[in-house]
């Protein structure tokens, strides 16, 4: 599992229900982030890409799309070449566990309204949160509260917001640049925490399954 590069993984919503929408989906590995943003038809700044790589150590590529439909298309053809086939494992916080998680099955229920096709084919895949939970003495829950335990404050100026809720109202106003700071805060927590995990925790001690669909 080690010899697997990490790529973690995180989204964006209009909120929790059926008919609510995807906004944003970022990746991030050793050598940076792919954002991918939805702007539902509203205006984007043409220099958004440059403006929020002022703000990073380690740059993001941002592809910028106007429907959710679009935005899946994109996603869907970056793992295709990028991710799948290779040496790499998917890996989110509370993205899917064995009783619930919030990332894939969200993407799931969006990839259906759309018919489009699963995108991580061939992608191994893993839930921090199940190892923090089992493996380490935290009193935290969430990514950025296990984070700020264990690893540090580090991202905090980074990250606009200091509830996942507010990306919603970011989205609705247009505020794409805090949208996506707040998106590539979580990412790379989510990544920084897996490789924290690696450190201290031996292999058995990871539950990793393949996301390949039955058809």
């Amino acid at each position: 599992m080690t010899m697997l590069e990490t790529v973690a993984f995180d989204i964006e919503t209009t909120g929790f229900a059926v008919e609510d929408q995807l906004t944003v989906i970022g990746f991030d590995s050793e050598i940076g982030s792919r954002i991918f943003l939805n702007t539902g038809e509203e205006p984007c700044p043409d220099d958004l890409e440059r403006r929020i790589n002022e703000h990073l150590d380690r740059p993001i590529s941002l592809s910028v799309q106007e429907t959710e439909k679009d935005l899946l298309y994109e996603v869907t053809d970056f793992v295709k070449s990028a991710l799948a086939h290779r040496d790499m494992k998917l890996v989110a916080y509370n993205g899917e566990r064995w009783n619930g998680g919030f990332d894939l099955p969200f993407l799931r229920t969006r990839l259906c309204s759309h018919d489009c096709d699963w995108p991580f084919t061939e992608l191994p895949y893993i839930d921090a949160m199940d190892v923090f939970e089992k493996r380490f003495n935290t009193t935290e829950k969430t990514l950025t509260g296990v984070y700020g335990e264990l690893i540090g404050h580090g991202l905090t100026d980074l990250d606009p917001f200091t509830d996942s809720k507010e990306a919603v109202g970011a989205w609705e106003k247009g505020d794409f640049e805090d949208l996506i700071l707040h998106n590539v805060a979580d990412i790379r927590r989510t990544r920084a925490l897996m490789l924290l995990a690696e450190r201290y925790c031996s292999k058995s001690h990871f539950k990793m399954y393949s996301l390949d669909p039955v058809a």
